[in-house]
Formats: structure tokens, C-alpha cells, sequence
């Protein structure tokens, strides 16, 4: 039998795979100038336009889903498709990585990290964060899921002879390890249950429309309930939910600024997209199991996450933290167990990381001149620098959900009409506590930025690309506040065919 593939299908993932080799040839051949370093920044930030370019026209195409990698071939099941759920996120990921591209440009100026191996590894997370949306069985979700984790550790580690960078990337390493154990038995469970690695299959058989391969009636409620758990336990890690949340503010502080920024925004809307297809679209006919497992994680990591952030006086360490509440957020309304729902928390984390990026563009801007990083050194921000400071404070107040923020206000609105549609009342209540606990730290932030300086203030410096990254974050920021029901529209989806 001869596999068919559309190579239009696999258009973006397969750009970006080309151009992390052309990236390391490059490298390897071009002479170390700085001129060099620069070539290579802009050649993988061509990858990633052209990428996103494919996006786009198999958005404006129209029609049924695409898909590719089916057996037998022209048939289902298959193992990529690109319906509206891969765009939504496929979209996210590679306009966030135009951000972190852009902001990996300042990082790489300085010296100390090699630039070629940086954009390589950059652009292999890239191609798992694309191909994870489109994965429609587990074996190819859980590879793509790895292609997102493992570059990430040794871009951490990049930065030579800097000992918090090289304790984060092996916490963040033991981390993703043991997580994936957690998963892959989990993987393995259902596998077994089922007998197919197809997420519609395994819908299937769960929802009873299928006999279970063999496996005792009396024995598949058990099986399956612990398969899920571990599952879920697996993406927990991934996404920073309580209770596997504590590596988050130490990797985020020892990671390079650009590579805590691709953790907040990139690595985590994998996490969600891999959660939300396994969830939604093979253990659909157990929601009864996992949506009050949701609904109690979303409920202690929006906790945890508002508790911890209020303590921090580092701006990266508090990001960590309000990220980490943000992940509450938006595991709050997959506690409904609905497709309905499913579009909700896209729709927020499509919102939440624009906020997020712009937030951490003006912290590597301040980074260039503060080496603590700490919210002290913000203060008068809007003065010295009121692009930056302006920028930043919008971003902090959509993320507190304020006006004129709406944005951030619009999202919540989303994910609390699905809650209460629901009939998860307490989840409500507990969400609206947060967000007041959240408002707190956000607007303290915010009012260092316009109060005096203390001290004589560091020279800002030029920085082009990062100036560029604020404001193509601040742009979708102000976009999603003009029109939030856009985001809505794009999202609510069936979480896939």
C-alpha cells in the first residue's frame, strides 16, 4: 500500500522543518560576523512568515477539512487534518513566533549564544507546535508534543556560563521527562482499551458505538478512568497546572527573556491544543470523568497562580506566576465538557497571548539596562519611555480584564458564560475572586510605571526588533479590543473532525 500525502496539506510544518536546515547550513558555512548573525535572524523569520502565509490560504480556501496521512489511503481515519480547531492555533503559534523571532534578535545581539543553533532549535519547536493541532491519533500527538518540549531545554541552557540558566533547563528537562512517562502510560491505557491510536476511533469505542476490543465489560470503566487521569496528569505538567506547577517562575526567570515568552505563549497553547483534541475529540464520551477533573484543576491553578504572583517583586517571576493563573483561566470552561466550551479557552488564549507577548517585549527592553529585572525598575517607565511604558500598561490592563483593556474583559466574559451555562456556579464564584486577586497585582504593577524615578535612570538604548515585537503585540492587543467577538468567531469550532 503507497501512503498518499498532500504536500498542501503539510505546507506550513514542512516550511518550517526546511528552514531550520537551511538555518544550520548557513551556519555552518557563513563566516561568524554579525552581519551573519542578523541574515539568520531574518531568514527564519522569512520561514515563519512563509509558514503562516500557507495558513492563511488554506484559511481563505474554504471547503471541508483537509487532510493527509490517512489509512487506507483517501479515507478515514487519518493522522493530519486542518480544519478550523489547526488554523486557530496553527495561526497563534506562528504569530507569536514572529514575536519571539523578533525579540531573539536583541537577545542574540549581545553575544554568548550561539545564533545558528538558537534559530534551529527555535524553528524545531515551531514545527511540533504547528503539526500538534493537526495530530489526529496519539502517536503522532505525542511526538509533536516532544518536538515542542525537548528544543526547549537546550535553548534554556544556550546562554554559557550562566548557572540559573543551566539549573532551569534541568528542571524543566526532569519536568517534561517525567511527564511524558506519566502520559505515554496513560497513551497506553486507552491504546489498550481501544486497540487504535486514531482519536476517533477511541471516541467510538468509549461513547459505545464500537465494540471494545476484547478487554472484560466489567474491566473498561476502571482502565479507561485511569488512562484519562494520567492523560490530563501529563498535560497538567505541560501547561503548569496545579499541582505540577512549581518549576514555572525559577525556568521562566533563568530562561533567556525570548525563551520564557516562547514557555508563556507557544509552549502552552501546544499543551492546550494537545489537551482540548484529546479530550473533546477522543474521550468525548467520557466528559463525565474529566470535565470535574477541569473544573478542580482550573479552580487550584488560578489560586495557586493569583496567591503566588502577589509575593514577587521580579517582573519575569511574577509573568510565571500570572501565567500560571492565566492556565486557570482557561481550563475553567472545558469543565463543562462541551466543543462549545472547548472554543471558549481558544478564544482566551488567543487573547491572553497577545497580552502576554507584549508584556514580555517591554521586560526585554527593560532587561537591557536593569539586570535584576525587578518591578522597581519600572518605576517612571512611562516617562522615560512612553511608547514602552504606555504599551506595557495596556497590556497589564487587559490581562487584569479592565477597561480600556477590553480585550482581557471581553475574554473573561467568555469563559464565565460558559461556566455558568454549565451550571458550575462555584467555579464562577471562584473565578471572580481571582480576578479581583489578580486586579491587585496588575494595577500595583501598572502605578510603578507612572510614579517618580528613583535614581538616575539607565540610558535606554536602540533596540529595533524589540521595539517591533511590542508593537505587533500591542497592535492584536488593541485589535482584540475593538473587536473581541472576532476571536469568538474564529473559535468556536468543533474541536475536530
Amino acid at each position: 500500500m503507497i501512503q498518499q500525502i498532500d504536500y498542501f496539506v503539510i505546507a506550513p510544518s514542512l516550511v518550517l522543518a526546511l528552514v531550520a536546515g537551511l538555518v544550520l547550513l548557513l551556519d555552518a558555512f557563513l563566516p561568524a560576523r554579525p552581519r551573519t548573525q542578523t541574515g539568520l535572524g531574518l531568514v527564519t523569520l522569512a520561514g515563519v512568515l512563509l509558514s503562516l502565509g500557507f495558513v492563511v490560504a488554506q484559511a481563505v480556501r474554504g471547503g471541508p477539512a483537509l487532510s493527509t496521512f490517512c489509512v487506507p489511503p483517501g479515507t478515514s481515519p487519518c493522522s493530519y487534518v486542518v480544519d478550523r480547531f489547526t488554523l486557530a492555533f496553527a495561526g497563534l503559534v506562528l504569530v507569536a513566533a514572529v514575536v519571539v523571532v523578533l525579540l531573539s534578535m536583541t537577545e542574540l545581539a549581545g553575544g554568548g549564544i550561539p545564533v545558528g543553533e538558537w534559530h534551529f532549535l527555535l524553528l524545531c519547536t515551531l514545527v511540533g507546535a504547528v503539526t500538534l493541532p493537526a495530530s489526529r491519533d496519539l502517536v503522532m500527538l505525542v511526538v509533536a508534543l516532544e518536538l515542542v518540549s525537548l528544543p526547549v531545554f537546550a535553548l534554556t541552557a544556550l546562554k554559557r556560563y550562566d548557572g540559573r540558566a543551566s539549573e532551569a533547563a534541568v528542571k524543566l528537562f526532569v519536568v517534561s521527562v517525567v511527564s511524558t512517562a506519566i502520559m505515554l502510560f496513560g497513551v497506553s491505557l486507552l491504546y489498550g482499551v481501544t486497540g487504535s491510536v486514531y482519536l476517533s476511533r477511541l471516541s467510538a469505542v468509549l461513547a459505545g458505538q464500537a465494540p471494545p476490543p476484547g478487554l472484560p465489560a466489567d474491566a473498561l470503566p476502571a482502565v479507561v478512568t485511569v488512562g484519562v487521569v494520567l492523560v490530563v496528569a501529563g498535560f497538567a505538567f505541560k501547561i503548569a497546572a496545579v499541582p505540577f506547577h512549581s518549576w514555572a517562575a525559577d525556568v521562566y526567570q533563568g530562561a533567556p527573556v525570548p525563551v520564557a515568552a516562547l514557555l508563556s505563549v507557544i509552549s502552552k497553547a501546544a499543551g492546550f491544543a494537545g489537551l482540548i483534541l484529546v479530550l473533546v475529540s477522543g474521550l468525548s464520551g467520557q466528559a463525565g470523568t474529566w470535565a470535574p477533573i477541569m473544573g478542580i484543576l482550573a479552580a487550584l491553578t488560578m489560586t495557586a497562580g493569583n496567591l503566588l504572583a502577589l509575593r514577587q517583586r521580579s517582573a519575569v517571576r511574577l509573568l510565571a506566576w500570572s501565567s500560571v493563573a492565566q492556565s486557570g483561566y482557561i481550563l475553567a470552561p472545558l469543565a463543562a465538557g462541551t466543543a462549545e466550551a472547548a472554543g471558549a479557552s481558544t478564544a482566551y488564549l488567543i487573547i491572553y497571548a497577545a497580552m502576554n507577548l507584549g508584556a514580555f517585549a517591554v521586560v526585554m527592553l527593560v532587561s537591557r539596562v536593569s539586570a535584576r529585572n525587578e518591578l522597581d525598575d519600572y518605576r517612571g517607565l512611562a516617562f522615560r519611555r512612553p511608547a514602552a511604558g504606555i504599551a506595557l500598561a495596556f497590556c497589564l490592563i487587559c490581562l487584569a480584564g479592565l477597561p480600556p483593556g477590553l480585550a482581557g474583559l471581553f475574554a473573561k466574559v467568555f469563559v464565565f458564560r460558559e461556566i455558568v451555562a454549565a451550571g458550575s456556579g462555584w467555579l464562577a464564584l471562584v473565578m471572580a475572586v481571582n480576578t479581583v486577586i489578580g486586579l491587585y497585582y496588575y494595577a500595583l504593577w501598572t502605578a510603578r510605571l507612572f510614579a517618580p524615578a528613583t535614581g538616575a535612570a539607565a540610558p535606554a538604548g536602540r533596540h529595533v526588533a524589540t521595539s517591533l515585537a511590542v508593537g505587533l503585540a500591542l497592535a492584536a492587543a488593541v485589535l482584540f479590543s475593538v473587536a473581541p467577538q472576532l476571536v469568538l468567531d474564529m473559535t468556536l469550532l468543533s474541536a475536530t473532525g
